[in-house]
């Protein structure tokens, strides 16, 4: 049994209705009570994206946890495993220094830009 399988909707997902009728519901919620449009908003893009997610997650295939009852096999996978979660910490840590970077360059042209100005005003 799978995590996915065991994942429940906060609220229970809407019938299937031609799309005239949520809108209709929507729209007419706002006209008698603002609260009312949003709550009713919320439930049903709520079910839509949560619709989505499920559609989502199925998609993904789960990762074998288990043995595949090959030691070679799985001693190859468990070090393939290590090798690509040492490359992801390497990406991991190049993005943060190209961020830093990055802003290190933003410090450096706002600096230059106020250093403008301060001179156009002296001046």
């Amino acid at each position: 049994m799978s995590f996915c399988s065991l994942a429940r909707p906060a609220f229970p997902p809407l019938p299937a209705l031609p799309p005239v009728f949520p809108i209709a519901a929507v729209v007419l919620g706002f006209i008698a009570w603002w609260p009312i449009g949003l709550a009713l908003l919320l439930l049903w893009k709520g079910a839509a994206f949560y619709g989505w997610q499920a559609a989502q997650r199925e998609r993904i295939p789960a990762w074998p946890r288990s043995s595949s009852g090959n030691t070679a096999f799985d001693e190859h996978r468990a070090e393939m495993l290590r090798r690509l979660e040492e490359e992801r910490r390497a990406l991991d840590a190049q993005q943060q220094e190209f961020a830093e970077f990055l802003e290190q360059l933003k410090r450096a042209r706002d600096r230059e830009e106020f250093d403008r100005f301060m001179a156009s005003r002296r001046g």
